[in-house]
């Protein structure tokens, strides 16, 4: 592989389950309460679960079965909407994010906000990534109101590896490009949408895409005020598809060495950040993801 890389260093980790189970006990017990009053409680809507992309790993949404009881049925709705509406686990935002944080910030620089990150921009760099093409869908939404709010306004950054694992501004031989980078600000529906290419694997972490979400776009230009930081992971069997494909050889025996659940991010729970996939190598993948902020 061109360059080196530097696994990404862990500062932060998804507090996970047994931080939000003293909530979804309380609310669970309002639930019974309120049922046997005959008071009906209104919950968090629930929403279509796109971070795990019907991953068999995906928490269970179906009611208990053989039960008559309201309060339990209740219940168990309660308790699947509350985990659907928990904030986006909070990731390192790695070695190399380019947000200033790290001595390199392209935020600043005219020509980051774009749609399309496939391209350098810019004077001084004219570089095009290359590999399977891939469209990155976030979904940005209020965890406090239910998840069914979008965050109309609000601006995403996003990075990534390139075919070879190499990150732009930052790997020997790439630190005058900049492609892989771009900051977008989300529509009516809290969506932004990325044309990038699939990244590849390298030495110690899964393939992943990190992410920032901001108040506003302008605070993602000025670089100031972020609001969370975390990282996509993509499905092993697009990887495994995807890699088999020319450019991606180094890719192949770096994952062989990995899993989600070995992985330093990752391993202490995905599921709300493994992408839904759809598409194909040859007219290209497409990942969506939820993100509760």
């Amino acid at each position: 592989m061109s360059g080196h890389h530097h696994g990404d260093d862990v500062h932060e980790h998804d507090r996970g389950l047994s931080y939000d189970l003293p909530v979804l006990a309380r609310r669970r017990m309002i639930r019974l309460l309120a049922g046997a009053s005959l008071v009906p409680l209104v919950g968090c809507s629930a929403e279509d679960d796109t971070s795990a992309g019907g991953d068999s790993s995906s928490p269970a949404s179906s009611g208990s079965s053989g039960s008559s009881s309201s309060s339990s049925s209740s219940s168990s709705s309660s308790s699947s909407s509350s985990a659907e509406c928990a904030t986006i686990p909070d990731e390192t935002a790695g070695p190399f994010p380019g947000d200033g944080s790290n001595g390199v910030n392209v935020l600043k620089e005219s020509g980051v906000v774009r749609s399309d990150i496939r391209k350098s921009f810019g004077d001084s760099a004219g570089g095009t990534a290359e590999g399977v093409p891939l469209t990155v869908t976030l979904t940005v939404v209020d965890a406090a109101s239910g998840c069914g709010t979008p965050k109309k306004g609000a601006a995403v950054y996003i990075w990534h590896c390139d075919r070879e694992g190499n990150y732009s501004l930052y790997s020997e031989g790439v630190t005058e490009e900049n492609y892989l980078r771009g900051v977008q600000e989300t529509d009516d529906k809290g969506q932004v949408t990325f044309t990038s290419i699939f990244p590849g694997c390298y030495a110690g972490r899964w393939p992943h895409i990190h992410f920032e979400v901001y108040g506003s776009l302008e605070d993602a230009t000025a670089a100031t005020s972020i609001t969370n930081t975390s990282q996509l992971a993509l499905p092993k069997d697009v990887c495994d598809t995807v890699y088999a494909t020319d450019g991606y050889s180094e890719s192949v025996s770096n994952m062989g060495q990995l899993s989600l659940e070995s992985d330093n991010i990752f391993s202490d729970g995905y599921e709300q950040q493994l992408a839904a996939m759809s598409g194909s190598v040859g007219k290209g993948y497409t990942a969506t993801l939820t993100v509760p902020v």
